[in-house]
């Protein structure tokens, strides 16, 4: 079945077909996979168990399973569930793309019902603060132009621009950001010269020197209104015009939005002030015949400028991608065929060897093949110390090299360098909502038809049982309540800190992967930390030398690690590497001889020398004159101690241990100090557990727990009623980090942690999940506050526009008033937003900025 076939069978929203047909609909999905005729049954079974499904077929030559389902009962999104959860894939598509005119919170979510509308489309997220699109979709049944189609239909023009991630996409973004606030402000100055005109002869009684020139009725006076009428005119086709087109755009879709407000309010007080001025002799009297053409200029200027503003404050909550996008290098020095050559960075292919000299850019992800540096890894790590660098370790693109020259092999390139994810992924965070955008979206929705009613009801009832002029009460309630509303306040509220947080986060070294786990992670209770590798280095380092038997410790030392060079255990290699970082040359052993837990043997410098525990000591009859006293201290204290015997007499001990993080005993008594309970998870046995434990100032501890066994952990502590977070590194811990309600992955560990996680800490320290969990409260009090003055300016300003302080006090408020008070409150919100970028951490007690 080809995907036209398909389109036609199935023409809607989630399920594929249009709102109203019924009967059985059928569509073909790719499934990915199948490798054998068990395959084929296994996705039949899982297609044919969802509710609503009345046939499934599944071919195994083309991949594909054709299915027959009730659109009342199921969808798309629960039939590609069904593949997945069988054990298959079936490929979606993801779309990212801009978009001209959003202007509302019901402007979003009328673009997503457009897109959700399109057969194939599975997600749709429409972010107001990035006025981008984010929509994923099944190839097979949509295609990219019928997404896109979907956006003109409903009114809205999809932008085209090059990759989001290129630098010439961001100057490309600045330069239509900047002409369109060269247009507003020339459509702001224009309505702005012919207001102050218009708002003097509207009312020329009330100036001593124009009193006697312009007095009522006379025919001067008709003619500047004449001439005022022409200039409002004008002033509606140039500085108002995106008002009225977007308001007839809005009609001919049968949807209303922040420009049918305007667009009315401004129209409606035109048009009253035209017949005014020429059918006079209609009206009962001439007090009805003033004209409020400076209702029209004034307000179409003012709320110009507020658009000016919030445009110009906008720009700003995004800087922090443009500062990410800039941190690309433009070029890099790799060698071919010998020589050096200097290339664009996009042509640099993996494998290539690239010469890096002091002060340059790294242009791309690689490792290390000769020569050593200190690199700066601040613009993306957020560590402002340089890490010393050596052949073998790996480099980041877009960090800075210091002091060396080196070469390296790329490794990543193009859209899979560590700066390509991170930009992705901050865009992917951006263009999210958090669920109570959700609620605010569906509100919207029926916000701006409701004020339109209010208005109406307004004049109605001030016509009714106003004082007189009636009319001119009458109109004045019903413009100033159709101006003072304002959607766009509502609806930017938690786009735009959100957009300002998740960049705060990711120029902190911290990405979070969406606005729910942004959300959720100001509310947690509980932080799960994984020791290997979180809490500690993950990696054993040699720590003590015990000497004794007339032995020093530099020959224990030496003659331990010429024994310990020929085994591959991870503990032997912390002994030799210790050694080595002492600055002692290690000689070569012979007759090595390993013997499974309990040690090792072998000659060296003409001794027999034995290194191994307690019970390989025993075995051979080695008296340990109070070594073993001293064995236990160290194991007490969370070390590995391994005892040393020489030509049969004891010569000391060597420990080793994976040590703790330098900043993990400060990061945990800062999570403590914000009120979390910490709790550490470990399989190693409990001794060891609790004395990393003492060292780090933990209490609670959860030792000798097998892999599999963390997600239960966590799931148990979710059963207390708790918020719970899981720090780790691990392959190990991904099933833990996707059980908590937040997974906070370690960067420096497996990529199967990180697609785990919710949130990823670029990082390999603890003070990010303390950073992370500051931004996230600091970024959802900015939200709640935004949301907070949006409503009650919206729940004050309605009831005041519509005039119930006129009755009490006599105060009528003007249309003028109303456009300065609805520009007022956009910026306001977005200039809120932007305090987040002035936020700092407070490393004590965990509190957070503005």
């Amino acid at each position: 079945m080809g995907s036209t076939e398909i389109a036609r069978s199935a023409p809607s929203a989630t399920t594929g077909v249009r709102a109203g047909t019924s009967g059985a609909r059928r569509v073909g999905l790719p499934v990915a996979g199948l490798t054998c005729h068990n395959c084929v049954q296994a996705v039949e079974r899982a297609l044919q168990a969802v509710p609503g499904v009345t046939a499934a077929t599944v071919n195994l030559v083309e991949g594909r399973a054709v299915v027959e389902y009730d659109p009342d009962q199921t969808g798309l999104p629960a039939l590609r569930e069904a593949v997945k959860a069988a054990g298959y894939r079936s490929d979606t598509a993801r779309a990212r793309f801009t978009i001209r005119g959003i202007t509302c919170a019901s402007c979003v979510t009328k673009i997503e019902k457009a897109l959700l509308g399109t057969p194939g489309v599975l997600k749709a997220s429409v972010s107001m603060g990035t006025e981008e699109a984010d929509v994923e979709y099944l190839p097979s049944v949509a295609d990219l132009g019928a997404v896109k189609a979907a956006v003109g239909s409903a009114g809205y023009e999809v932008a085209e621009s090059p990759p989001p991630a290129s630098p010439e996409a961001a100057d490309r973004e600045a330069e239509a950001r900047e002409a369109e606030y060269g247009s507003l402000m020339r459509k702001w100055w224009f309505g702005a010269a012919v207001g102050t005109f218009t708002m003097i002869m509207s009312y020329p009684w009330l100036f001593p020197g124009l009193r006697d020139w312009f007095p009522r009725e006379s025919q001067r006076l008709w003619y500047v209104w004449a001439g005022m009428g022409v200039g409002s005119l004008a002033v509606i086709l140039y500085s108002g015009n995106h008002f009225f087109t977007g308001a007839w755009q809005g009609l001919r879709h049968r949807s209303a939005n922040m420009h049918t407000l305007i667009a009315l309010g401004t129209g409606v007080a035109w048009i009253y002030s035209t017949i005014a001025l020429l059918f006079p002799q209609i009206f009962p009297s001439s007090e009805l015949t003033d004209v409020y053409y400076d209702v029209t200029v004034v307000v179409i200027a003012l709320v110009d400028l507020g658009l000016a503003m919030e445009l110009r404050a906008k720009g700003r909550t995004s800087e922090a991608i443009k500062k990410l996008i800039g941190l690309q290098a433009k070029t890099a020095r790799v060698l071919r065929d010998g020589n050096e050559i200097d290339i664009s960075v996009e042509e640099v292919l993996v494998g290539d060897i690239v010469v890096v000299r002091p002060g340059e850019k790294i242009p791309v992800d690689g490792a290390i093949v000769e020569g050593s540096s200190a690199v700066d890894e601040s613009m993306v790590t957020g560590e402002s110390l340089p890490v010393e660098k050596k052949v073998g370790e790996e480099v980041i693109g877009a960090t800075l090299n210091k002091t060396g020259a080196f070469k390296f092999r790329a490794t990543k390139v193009g859209k899979d360098t560590a700066l390509a994810n991170i930009i992705r992924m901050v865009r992917d965070a951006q263009g999210s909502k958090v669920p109570v955008q959700r609620i605010v979206d569906a509100v919207s929705g029926y916000f701006t038809p409701s004020v339109a009613i209010l208005a109406i009801l307004g004049f109605m009832t001030w016509y009714t049982f106003g004082p007189p002029p009636a009319v001119v009460f009458a109109l004045i309630v019903a413009v100033t309540t159709l101006i003072i509303a304002c959607p766009c306040a509502l609806g930017m509220a938690t786009p735009m800190s959100l957009t300002t947080g998740v960049g705060l986060g990711a120029l902190n070294g911290i990405l979070i992967r969406g606005g729910e786990s942004l959300q959720t992670a100001q509310k947690l209770q509980t932080i799960i930390l994984d020791k290997t590798g979180t809490i500690t280095h993950g990696k054993p380092v040699l720590t003590d030398v015990v000497a004794s038997g007339g032995f020093d410790e530099t020959t224990l030392l030496r003659l331990a690690g010429g024994v310990e060079k020929s085994s591959e255990h991870p503990l032997a290699a912390a002994i030799v590497e210790g050694a080595k970082g002492r600055g002692l040359t290690l000689p070569d052993a012979a007759g090595f001889n390993a013997i499974p837990g309990h040690g090792i043997e072998a000659r060296i410098e003409g001794r027999a020398l034995l290194l191994g525990n307690l019970k390989f000591m025993r075995d051979r009859k080695i008296p340990l004159d109070g070594l073993d006293a001293r064995a236990l201290e160290l194991a007490d204290g969370g070390k590995t101690p391994m005892f040393v015997a020489i030509d049969g007499k004891p010569a000391g001990i060597v420990a080793v241990a994976d040590t703790v993080k330098e900043d993990s005993k400060e990061a945990i008594r800062a999570l403590r100090g914000m009120g979390l309970e910490v709790v550490m998870i470990t399989g190693d046995n409990e001794r060891t557990a609790k004395a990393i434990a003492r060292q780090v100032g933990l209490e609670r501890v959860l030792a000798e727990v097998l892999p599999q066994d963390k997600a239960f952990n966590v799931q148990k502590l979710q059963l207390e009623g708790k918020q719970v977070a899981m720090v780790g590194d691990g392959i190990n811990d991904a099933p833990a980090l996707a059980q908590a309600d937040v997974g906070f992955a370690i960067g420096t560990g497996t990529d199967v942690a990180i697609a785990a996680s919710d949130i990823t800490l670029i990082k390999g320290s603890l003070r990010g999940v303390v950073l992370a969990i500051q931004i996230s409260r600091a970024t959802m009090r900015n939200v709640y506050q935004n949301l907070i003055g949006a409503f009650i300016y919206n729940v004050l300003g309605l009831p005041i526009a519509l005039g119930v302080l006129y009755p009490f006090f006599g105060i009528l408020l003007s249309p003028l008033l109303a456009a300065v008070a609805m520009s007022f409150s956009s910026v306001t919100v977005i200039m809120n937003a932007n305090r987040l970028k002035r936020w700092k951490p407070r490393t004590a007690s965990g509190g957070t900025g503005p």
